[in-house]
């Protein structure tokens, strides 16, 4: 399942001047509710719209290596050297959290506990019903049934399974042994569910099901969650303050193209799987004029959508992140080495 936004300005105004050409854009669906706000916003400010398929970070990567896009994005960051091959910048525009949804009769939003182990065994085939005794001991007090666990999964290429086997990968040697950490993975047991859209239905509509989705898939399709256990111990609300939490000590210059993990960082209040989101533009590309709208698009993004991102629970990025973004956009040039921004 994927989603089309267009909010594409009109190619030719009342007057009869040519107006600019909407943005073009596709990948991943970790970020997708923010970009259509924020496409809404812009449009109606400067009459530009955006034209972004939500199909997959797997999918955004391949097409702006095709130069089928102005932009590509992924939760999955490149790493440097694949960067300096394809010839492409790389830059985070929010942070988010991915919660496990669950559909469990009786058990609301934040009232099963589970520990990354828990949740690795589970996707592993090891822990196969809701009151197995690991998941009952860490809940006392609430009725769990004696039922078959379905997992839920991404079938498609996906930035938020690299989030989410990226964390089990660092609380559980079982799972980087045996799984580890990637876009696409061998899914041992599960159901699979194409985009965050899909794994969101699929979790809505499968009694005793969990899944993974960025929190605000789980927050608009009102479906219940698990808290997890954080590196302190501790089980925080997933929230923008804890998804903040976990970036609060994070070193944005640790990587090329500010491609950290923000998984199981240390904090009272850190939600354990929180990541940030991953734009790909081409260093030299064939269309600059295509390649400056959009970002222009991110950089008022940056000045003007912070509110509209964590009205849904998004993270804005530092300001001087924000900066060091913009400083790195100055490797984006035209046909004659000329920065377009």
């Amino acid at each position: 399942m994927r989603k089309i936004l267009i909010l594409a300005a009109a190619s030719i105004g009342l007057s009869g001047a040519v107006q600019a050409a909407d943005i073009t854009g596709a990948g991943a669906t970790f970020p997708f509710p923010i970009y259509a706000k924020w496409a809404e916003a812009y449009k109606k400010e400067t009459n530009i719209g955006l034209n972004y398929q939500s199909i997959g970070s797997g999918g955004g990567i391949r097409q702006i290596k095709a130069k089928t896009v102005a932009f590509g994005a992924t939760d999955a960051p490149l790493k440097g050297e694949e960067l300096t091959k394809e010839g492409l910048i790389q830059f985070p525009t929010v942070m988010g959290g991915v919660v496990p949804a669950i559909n469990i009769a009786g058990v609301e939003a934040g009232k099963l506990k589970l520990t990354g182990q828990l949740i690795a065994e589970i996707y592993l085939g090891d822990i196969k019903k809701w009151n197995d005794p690991k998941i009952a001991a860490l809940n006392a007090g609430l009725t769990l049934p004696d039922a078959s666990i379905n997992p839920v999964y991404r079938s498609d290429g996906s930035g938020t399974t690299f989030v989410w086997t990226d964390y089990l990968s660092r609380v559980s040697p079982d799972w980087k042994t045996k799984i580890g950490a990637n876009q696409s993975v061998q899914w041992p047991v599960g159901i699979g569910g194409k985009g965050n859209e899909g794994v969101s239905a699929s979790v809505k509509q499968v009694a005793n099901s969990i899944g993974y989705v960025e929190y605000a898939y789980a927050k608009q399709n009102k479906l219940a969650f698990a808290l997890v256990q954080n590196a302190d111990g501790n089980y925080p609300a997933p929230d923008d303050k804890a998804f903040q939490a976990a970036a609060a000590n994070a070193n944005w210059n640790e990587a090329p193209g500010f491609g950290i993990s923000l998984n199981n960082q240390k904090g009272a209040q850190a939600w354990p799987i929180t990541s940030a989101t991953f734009i790909l533009i081409h260093a030299k590309p064939e269309k600059p004029e295509e390649a400056q709208a959009a970002l222009k698009f991110f950089d008022w993004a940056y000045k003007s959508g912070d509110a509209l991102a964590t009205g849904i629970d998004y993270v804005p990025l530092p300001s001087n992140v924000k900066d060091m973004v913009r400083a790195a956009w100055k490797g984006v040039v035209d046909n004659s080495g000329k920065p377009i921004f």
